[in-house]
Parts: structure tokens; sequence; C-alpha cells
């Protein structure tokens, strides 16, 4: 399968052809992390961006074993040697878990790795760093003044966003500092980054992955997903962390499949770039036999009412921060903070109250859509913005930042499942196709997504 592919061309395959590389012996663990090391290092390109920490040490060590236990015929699964980089909000045992803050710089060491970093581990993943995000998860931009902002691959001259919160974990699959990265989505933050640069997202439905040693931002609506090459390298990494077997995933059948359209709020306020690759992607559906229906959901527009009073991420984020953000107000980032403070005037009554209204919010919808296979949407609705005016204006930075949480939102509320595969043209401003599901949907999702990237890919 990658018999001809160079060192620089496996940095930048799907996980299937490294892998297969690997076990031909075209290449080695080793080789694969020293040229990631390399991106990384590199002082003309994003890696003092990407990553908040680099383990170039540990790395080289595992790769080390790794190829060993390869060379043994003893290779632990289809991840063995691959290169990941893990999201700065996992622990890893000796590290401080900063969450891309500064106020955690000199937290205490982490006494172990998260479940999901030990799960990676366990099936030969090497792990290259910790990688750089917004300030405790709470922004779909990527903005980070502490450690700096990784810039979008597309137009790196203008200096756009990279999408967040996950914005590291996106920038070092982009630039070839590892083979995969591992992200959090609690609206959004694992498919609006996947979608700006160009790559695939998978957000799992929330109690698919456990969450132990991750630190949180909204536990109603936190989930920790991948950001990839493709459909299958998710689907991959997912069935890892889930602590399942390699996925049998197949494809589901053009023929078969009903995609459902929703008239309302996902195609409010879409700028032309993504308004023209989301039709052409719809196009390319249809061209090769899959169903695209409008459905109606009045229920999206109950959403402002649900959440009036700051919801639930402003709740149980305040809920987390506020001794620490009493005491170290002045080393948060003002935007994230302002964010987090409005919870602080939600009573109880206020939570208990849409607690309950999201649970009977969910079963409508969920009846609403169980006629269709999945949801069919664009993932945001505007191309990456320019950094430099987000970072001097408060307020184009709130209205830009509730406009790129807007679509992907609604599934964590859903409390189902999603994935953002690329469908603009090549040479263009990347755009996000997005595909959801109810709860526990997830293999459904990956099936259809399976063919839609098929389907996408051969014209």
């Amino acid at each position: 399968m990658s018999s001809n592919l160079s060192i620089d061309q496996l940095a930048v395959a799907p996980l299937a052809e490294v892998a297969s590389a690997l076990q031909s012996g075209q290449t080695t663990s080793v080789e694969l992390t020293r040229r990631f090391l390399a991106s990384a290092s590199d002082a003309q390109g994003q890696g003092s961006r990407v990553f908040t920490e680099l383990f170039a040490d540990q790395a080289l060590a595992a790769a080390r074993a790794s190829d060993l236990l390869r060379a043994a015929g003893l290779a632990r699964s289809p991840l063995e040697g691959i290169v990941l980089a893990v999201k700065d909000l996992f622990d890893v045992a000796g590290v401080s878990t900063k969450a891309g803050s500064f106020v955690l710089k000199n937290a205490p060491k982490a006494q172990a790795d998260a479940l999901i970093v030990r799960r990676l581990r366990a099936a030969g993943a090497v792990i290259i760093g910790l990688t750089n995000m917004t300030e405790f998860a709470f922004s779909g931009l990527g903005l980070n003044p502490h450690y700096g902002t990784p810039l979008n691959p597309w137009d790196r001259e203008t200096g756009r966003i990279p999408g967040g919160s996950s914005s590291g974990s996106a920038v070092a699959v982009s630039d070839a500092m590892a083979c995969a990265a591992i992200g959090t989505d609690t609206g959004g933050s694992v498919r609006i980054p996947a979608a700006l640069c160009g790559l695939t997202g998978f957000k799992p439905t929330a109690s698919r992955i456990d969450q132990t040693g991750a630190l949180p931002l909204s536990p109603s609506l936190d989930s920790i997903g991948p950001i990839a090459r493709s459909v299958q390298c998710c689907a991959l990494l997912d069935a890892v962390m889930a602590g399942q077997c390699a996925p049998r995933l197949t494809s589901a059948t053009a023929e078969t499949v009903v995609l459902g359209m929703p008239r309302q709020l996902f195609m409010e306020a879409v700028d032309d770039d993504v308004a023209n690759a989301f039709d052409r992607a719809c196009g390319r559906l249809r061209d090769g036999g899959v169903q695209i229906v409008p459905i109606d959901l009045p229920e999206l527009d109950e959403l402002p009412h649900i959440n009036h009073a700051g919801g639930l991420a402003a709740a149980e984020s305040w809920a987390w921060h506020e001794e620490l953000l009493e005491r170290n107000a002045q080393h948060y980032d003002p935007r994230v903070a302002v964010r987090i403070r409005r919870g602080s005037t939600q009573t109880a009554r206020d939570y208990i109250e849409l607690t309950r209204a999201r649970v009977n919010w969910i079963r409508r919808v969920t009846a609403k859509i169980s006629g269709v296979d999945a949801l069919v949407t664009p993932t945001v609705p505007r191309v990456a913005p320019a950094l430099s005016a987000l970072e001097i204006d408060d307020e184009l930075y709130a209205l830009t930042n509730m406009l790129m949480l807007r679509n992907p939102s609604v599934i964590n509320f859903l409390d189902g499942c999603a994935i953002s595969l690329p469908c603009h043209e090549s040479g263009q401003a990347p755009v996000g196709l997005m595909l959801a599901c109810a709860s526990g949907q997830d293999a459904r999702l990956l099936s259809v997504g399976l063919l839609c990237e098929s389907l996408l890919k051969a014209q």
C-alpha cells in the first residue's frame, strides 16, 4: 500500500498506510518520530505554538521499544509505532496539566497518565507531546495569549485562526508533527479545528470514552475524539480509546442511505465559501446515490431560551473554577474568564430546570431524526477568519466565537455523535461537512461517514 512513499509522504499519510510501511520495514517508528520531532522543532514552523510540552527523549525511547516489539513479531495493535499528539488537558505522568493556561503552569505534576493515554500507549502508540489549546478549552477559535496561537495551514500569510479549542492538535496533524492527534469536544472543539484546517474530526457519544484524567470543562457536554486524515483513522483511534478492539468498519450502501438536512438554524449566516462547498458536496453525495431530504426541527429554535441563563458549560465550568479564578483572575485570559463567570449567576433552580429541559429536548429531537441515517450540515458557517482582528476586538471575538460554535454545539446538547469531513476543492479555503446522529449511534455514523468520504473523494 505504501511501498513507494517517502518519509515526508508517510508523515502526512492515513494511519493504515503508515502502519503498512512500518509492517513492511519500509520505515521504522524511530525514523517517523525523528521526522515529526524535526518538524516540531523547526524554528520557521508552528511547533513552538503547537506544543506546550514536547517529549523528545521519551518519544524516541517508546519508538525504539515499538520497533523491537514489531521485529520480534509482538506488535500490540494497528497503532504500533504510530506517533500521536494529545491535547494539554490530558494527564501525562510527571508533567503538569496546564490546559493551555498560565495559572496551572506550575501545578503539581500528574501522578499517572489519563486513561486514554494509558490505552493508546498500551496499543503501541508513541506520544510525542501535549498540544496547545484555548485556555481551559472554553472557545471555538483557538486563540491563546499565553503560549501563542498556531496559525491555520491554509493561509499563513494572512494569519488565520486554526479553530479551537483543540487548535494545537489540528495543526500538529496538518503540519506533519504527528500522524494524528487527540482532542476534546464540548461544543465543537474537535470538529471546528478539523473543519478549518481541512482534516477529519470525530466527536463520539460523550459516554463512549472514559474521561478519567482529563481536566473537565463541562462534564455534561465533554467528549474525547480524534483529529486525523480519514474516517478509518478516526475509527481506529476511537476504538482504542474506548477500550475496544480495532473497529470492523464497513461502508454504508449509497442507495440505502437517507440524510436529513435541517431547515432551521444550520444554514443561517453561512458565507459564500461554505455555502458553495457544501452545495457541491451534497451534489456529489446525491450523484453517488445518497438521498438527502429536508427535515423540520423547530426544536432548534428553542435552544436560546433553554440556555438563556448561560448554559451547562458556564454553570459547570464555574463550579470547577470558582476558587481558582477568584485567586488568580489576573492570570486568566479575560475572554475565557468572562464566559466562566456567567455561571456564577445561575441558581440551583436554573441548573435543574436546564437539565430537565435538555432531557425533554433530546427526547423530542431524537424522535424527529429517527427516520434518517444521519443529519448533514456545514460543520461551521464561516471559513477561518484572520487572527489579528480577533486579538484586538473583544466584541468581534465574542460574536465570531458564538457563530463558530453554533452548529457543532447542537450535537453536544443532543448528546449525539458527529464527524466533520473536508468537502472543499483543492486549493480553496477548508470547509467541513458535518454528519451527525443521536446518542449511541456511533457505528452507524462512521459507516455513513466512510461512504460519504469515498463519494467526496471520488470526483
